[in-house]
Protein backbone atom coordinates (compact mmCIF):
# COMPACT_ATOMS: atom_id res chain seq x y z
CA UNK A 1 0.00 0.00 0.00
CA UNK A 2 1.17 3.51 -0.80
CA UNK A 3 2.88 5.21 2.18
CA UNK A 4 0.88 8.38 1.55
CA UNK A 5 -2.35 6.41 1.82
CA UNK A 6 -1.15 4.86 5.06
CA UNK A 7 -0.51 8.32 6.44
CA UNK A 8 -3.99 9.47 5.48
CA UNK A 9 -5.57 6.39 7.06
CA UNK A 10 -3.80 6.88 10.40
CA UNK A 11 -6.41 7.85 13.03
CA UNK A 12 -6.17 11.24 14.68
CA UNK A 13 -5.00 11.18 18.32
CA UNK A 14 -7.91 11.48 20.75
CA UNK A 15 -8.06 14.24 23.37
CA UNK A 16 -7.24 13.09 26.92
CA UNK A 17 -10.37 11.81 28.65
CA UNK A 18 -12.32 14.49 30.48
CA UNK A 19 -15.83 14.42 31.97
CA UNK A 20 -17.48 17.83 31.95
CA UNK A 21 -19.45 18.91 35.01
CA UNK A 22 -21.10 21.88 33.31
CA UNK A 23 -20.65 24.13 30.29
CA UNK A 24 -16.90 24.68 30.82
CA UNK A 25 -15.90 23.12 27.47
CA UNK A 26 -18.25 25.35 25.45
CA UNK A 27 -17.24 28.42 27.48
CA UNK A 28 -13.54 27.73 26.92
CA UNK A 29 -14.07 27.25 23.17
CA UNK A 30 -16.02 30.50 22.87
CA UNK A 31 -13.27 32.31 24.80
CA UNK A 32 -10.61 30.94 22.43
CA UNK A 33 -12.56 31.88 19.30
CA UNK A 34 -12.97 35.41 20.62
CA UNK A 35 -9.35 35.79 21.83
CA UNK A 36 -10.29 36.06 25.50
CA UNK A 37 -7.91 34.97 28.30
CA UNK A 38 -9.23 32.42 30.78
CA UNK A 39 -8.72 32.01 34.52
CA UNK A 40 -9.37 28.59 36.07
CA UNK A 41 -9.87 28.48 39.83
CA UNK A 42 -10.47 25.52 42.06
CA UNK A 43 -8.94 23.17 44.63
CA UNK A 44 -5.81 21.12 44.04
CA UNK A 45 -6.33 17.99 41.99
CA UNK A 46 -9.86 18.77 40.80
CA UNK A 47 -9.00 18.51 37.09
CA UNK A 48 -7.92 21.99 35.97
CA UNK A 49 -4.75 20.83 34.21
CA UNK A 50 -6.49 17.81 32.66
CA UNK A 51 -9.19 20.19 31.37
CA UNK A 52 -6.65 22.46 29.65
CA UNK A 53 -4.85 19.46 28.13
CA UNK A 54 -8.17 18.10 26.88
CA UNK A 55 -9.22 21.41 25.35
CA UNK A 56 -5.85 21.98 23.66
CA UNK A 57 -6.12 18.58 21.97
CA UNK A 58 -9.78 19.13 21.14
CA UNK A 59 -9.00 22.47 19.47
CA UNK A 60 -5.84 21.15 17.81
CA UNK A 61 -3.62 23.71 19.54
CA UNK A 62 -0.03 23.40 20.84
CA UNK A 63 0.10 23.58 24.63
CA UNK A 64 2.90 25.37 26.49
CA UNK A 65 2.57 24.57 30.21
CA UNK A 66 4.48 26.40 32.94
CA UNK A 67 4.35 25.20 36.54
CA UNK A 68 4.70 28.44 38.49
CA UNK A 69 6.81 28.62 41.65
CA UNK A 70 8.34 31.18 44.03
CA UNK A 71 11.44 31.73 41.91
CA UNK A 72 9.67 32.06 38.55
CA UNK A 73 10.45 35.46 37.05
CA UNK A 74 9.19 37.36 34.05
CA UNK A 75 12.44 36.52 32.24
CA UNK A 76 11.73 32.81 32.71
CA UNK A 77 8.53 33.34 30.71
CA UNK A 78 9.71 35.80 28.08
CA UNK A 79 13.32 34.70 27.53
CA UNK A 80 16.88 35.84 28.08
CA UNK A 81 20.27 36.14 26.41
CA UNK A 82 22.47 33.05 26.77
CA UNK A 83 26.09 32.29 25.96
CA UNK A 84 26.45 29.67 23.23
CA UNK A 85 29.77 28.86 21.66
CA UNK A 86 31.22 32.21 22.67
CA UNK A 87 28.26 34.15 21.26
CA UNK A 88 25.40 35.81 23.10
CA UNK A 89 22.09 34.69 21.65
CA UNK A 90 18.51 35.34 22.61
CA UNK A 91 16.45 32.33 23.77
CA UNK A 92 12.66 32.61 23.84
CA UNK A 93 10.82 31.58 26.99
CA UNK A 94 7.60 29.50 26.83
CA UNK A 95 5.29 32.53 26.81
CA UNK A 96 7.20 34.16 23.94
CA UNK A 97 7.22 30.90 21.96
CA UNK A 98 3.47 30.60 22.38
CA UNK A 99 2.93 34.18 21.21
CA UNK A 100 5.18 33.71 18.18
CA UNK A 101 3.77 30.32 17.16
CA UNK A 102 0.21 30.40 18.46
CA UNK A 103 -1.40 27.92 20.81
CA UNK A 104 -2.25 27.91 24.50
CA UNK A 105 0.16 29.14 27.17
CA UNK A 106 -0.99 27.68 30.49
CA UNK A 107 0.42 29.10 33.72
CA UNK A 108 -0.44 26.62 36.47
CA UNK A 109 -0.82 28.12 39.97
CA UNK A 110 0.07 31.59 38.74
CA UNK A 111 -0.09 33.12 42.24
CA UNK A 112 3.03 31.15 43.16
CA UNK A 113 5.12 33.18 40.69
CA UNK A 114 6.84 36.45 41.51
CA UNK A 115 4.86 39.67 41.17
CA UNK A 116 6.68 40.83 38.03
CA UNK A 117 5.11 37.92 36.13
CA UNK A 118 1.59 39.37 36.28
CA UNK A 119 2.88 42.71 34.99
CA UNK A 120 4.18 40.95 31.86
CA UNK A 121 0.76 39.33 31.33
CA UNK A 122 -1.27 42.54 31.39
CA UNK A 123 -0.63 43.67 27.79
CA UNK A 124 -1.66 40.20 26.59
CA UNK A 125 -4.94 40.26 28.49
CA UNK A 126 -6.53 43.37 27.07
CA UNK A 127 -7.43 44.52 23.56
CA UNK A 128 -3.74 45.13 22.71
CA UNK A 129 -2.78 41.42 22.91
CA UNK A 130 0.90 42.28 22.68
CA UNK A 131 4.06 41.05 24.39
CA UNK A 132 6.75 43.75 24.69
CA UNK A 133 10.29 42.34 24.87
CA UNK A 134 12.37 45.15 26.29
CA UNK A 135 15.65 43.29 25.98
CA UNK A 136 15.28 42.68 22.24
CA UNK A 137 13.30 45.82 21.42
CA UNK A 138 10.49 43.71 19.95
CA UNK A 139 6.77 44.11 20.44
CA UNK A 140 5.07 40.85 19.49
CA UNK A 141 1.43 40.85 18.46
CA UNK A 142 -0.34 37.66 19.50
CA UNK A 143 -1.94 35.76 16.59
CA UNK A 144 -5.61 34.81 16.69
CA UNK A 145 -4.63 31.26 17.64
CA UNK A 146 -2.88 32.39 20.84
CA UNK A 147 -4.67 31.96 24.15
CA UNK A 148 -3.49 32.71 27.69
CA UNK A 149 -4.83 30.46 30.45
CA UNK A 150 -3.89 30.72 34.12
CA UNK A 151 -5.01 28.75 37.16
CA UNK A 152 -4.86 29.04 40.91
CA UNK A 153 -6.30 27.56 44.09
CA UNK A 154 -8.31 30.22 45.99
CA UNK A 155 -8.00 28.10 49.15
CA UNK A 156 -4.27 28.85 49.33
CA UNK A 157 -4.59 32.61 48.88
CA UNK A 158 -2.98 34.87 51.46
CA UNK A 159 -2.32 38.58 51.56
CA UNK A 160 1.10 37.87 50.07
CA UNK A 161 -0.11 35.36 47.46
CA UNK A 162 -3.30 36.50 45.83
CA UNK A 163 -4.31 37.77 42.42
CA UNK A 164 -5.08 41.47 42.52
CA UNK A 165 -8.57 42.46 41.36
CA UNK A 166 -6.97 44.43 38.53
CA UNK A 167 -5.45 41.15 37.27
CA UNK A 168 -8.45 38.87 37.92
CA UNK A 169 -10.74 41.19 36.01
CA UNK A 170 -8.69 40.76 32.84
CA UNK A 171 -9.87 37.14 32.50
CA UNK A 172 -12.97 35.14 31.81
CA UNK A 173 -13.16 32.91 34.90
CA UNK A 174 -14.28 29.29 35.23
CA UNK A 175 -14.68 27.82 38.70
CA UNK A 176 -13.91 24.13 39.22
CA UNK A 177 -14.93 21.88 42.05
CA UNK A 178 -14.94 18.17 42.67
CA UNK A 179 -17.25 16.12 40.48
CA UNK A 180 -20.56 14.72 41.76
CA UNK A 181 -20.06 11.30 43.32
CA UNK A 182 -21.19 9.15 40.39
CA UNK A 183 -19.07 11.11 37.92
CA UNK A 184 -16.02 10.96 40.18
CA UNK A 185 -16.47 7.20 40.55
CA UNK A 186 -16.51 6.87 36.75
CA UNK A 187 -13.35 8.98 36.40
CA UNK A 188 -11.41 7.13 39.10
CA UNK A 189 -12.46 3.73 37.73
CA UNK A 190 -11.44 4.67 34.20
CA UNK A 191 -8.08 6.13 35.30
CA UNK A 192 -7.11 3.36 37.72
CA UNK A 193 -8.64 0.20 36.24
CA UNK A 194 -10.38 -0.58 39.54
CA UNK A 195 -14.04 -1.57 39.26
CA UNK A 196 -16.65 1.11 40.05
CA UNK A 197 -17.96 -1.04 42.92
CA UNK A 198 -14.54 -0.99 44.61
CA UNK A 199 -14.01 2.69 43.80
CA UNK A 200 -17.29 3.77 45.39
CA UNK A 201 -16.15 3.56 49.06
CA UNK A 202 -12.92 5.41 48.18
CA UNK A 203 -14.89 8.30 46.70
CA UNK A 204 -17.17 8.21 49.73
CA UNK A 205 -14.12 8.50 51.98
CA UNK A 206 -12.80 11.38 49.89
CA UNK A 207 -16.07 13.22 50.44
CA UNK A 208 -15.82 12.72 54.20
CA UNK A 209 -12.22 13.96 54.26
CA UNK A 210 -13.08 17.02 52.16
CA UNK A 211 -15.66 17.97 54.77
CA UNK A 212 -12.77 18.38 57.24
CA UNK A 213 -11.10 21.11 55.17
CA UNK A 214 -10.61 24.20 57.29
CA UNK A 215 -10.81 22.20 60.51
CA UNK A 216 -8.16 19.52 60.80
CA UNK A 217 -6.95 19.83 57.20
CA UNK A 218 -5.71 22.72 55.07
CA UNK A 219 -6.95 21.02 51.91
CA UNK A 220 -9.28 18.11 51.16
CA UNK A 221 -8.22 14.97 49.33
CA UNK A 222 -8.00 15.50 45.57
CA UNK A 223 -9.44 13.33 42.84
CA UNK A 224 -5.81 12.74 41.82
CA UNK A 225 -5.08 11.13 45.20
CA UNK A 226 -8.18 8.95 44.92
CA UNK A 227 -6.90 7.76 41.53
CA UNK A 228 -3.49 6.99 43.07
CA UNK A 229 -5.12 5.02 45.88
CA UNK A 230 -7.34 3.07 43.48
CA UNK A 231 -4.35 2.35 41.22
CA UNK A 232 -2.46 0.82 44.15
CA UNK A 233 -5.45 -1.36 45.03
CA UNK A 234 -5.86 -2.44 41.40
CA UNK A 235 -2.18 -3.42 41.42
CA UNK A 236 -2.77 -5.76 44.37
CA UNK A 237 -1.97 -3.65 47.43
CA UNK A 238 -4.25 -4.20 50.47
CA UNK A 239 -6.93 -1.53 50.69
CA UNK A 240 -5.88 -0.30 54.14
CA UNK A 241 -2.27 0.19 53.02
CA UNK A 242 -3.33 1.91 49.80
CA UNK A 243 -5.65 4.30 51.65
CA UNK A 244 -2.90 5.19 54.13
CA UNK A 245 -0.31 5.80 51.39
CA UNK A 246 -2.62 7.36 48.82
CA UNK A 247 -5.19 9.34 50.80
CA UNK A 248 -4.02 9.88 54.38
CA UNK A 249 -0.26 10.40 54.46
CA UNK A 250 -0.26 13.09 51.71
CA UNK A 251 -2.75 15.21 53.68
CA UNK A 252 -0.95 15.74 57.00
CA UNK A 253 2.19 15.14 59.04
CA UNK A 254 0.41 15.61 62.35
CA UNK A 255 0.20 12.27 64.18
CA UNK A 256 -3.04 13.12 65.98
CA UNK A 257 -4.75 14.35 62.84
CA UNK A 258 -3.53 11.27 60.97
CA UNK A 259 -4.99 9.00 63.63
CA UNK A 260 -8.32 10.80 63.34
CA UNK A 261 -8.32 10.43 59.55
CA UNK A 262 -7.60 6.72 59.88
CA UNK A 263 -10.60 6.39 62.19
CA UNK A 264 -12.74 8.04 59.52
CA UNK A 265 -11.30 5.70 56.88
CA UNK A 266 -12.05 2.62 58.97
CA UNK A 267 -15.61 3.83 59.58
CA UNK A 268 -16.24 4.39 55.86
CA UNK A 269 -14.32 1.49 54.29
CA UNK A 270 -14.12 -0.99 57.14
Amino acid sequence: MNAALLAVAKPEPQPPAYIASGNECALFEHAWRNQLPVLLKGPTGCGKTRFVTHMAARLGLPLHTVACHDDLTAADLTGRYLLRGGDTVWSDGPLTRAVREGGICYLDEVVEARKDVTVVLHPLTDDRRILPLERTGEQLAAPNSFMLVVSYNPGYQTLLKALKPSTRQRFVAIEFGFLPQEQEIAVVAAESGLSPERVRPLVGLAGRLRALKGHDLEEGVSTRLVVYCATLIAAGMPTADAVLAGMIEPLTDDADVKAGLLDVARAVIG
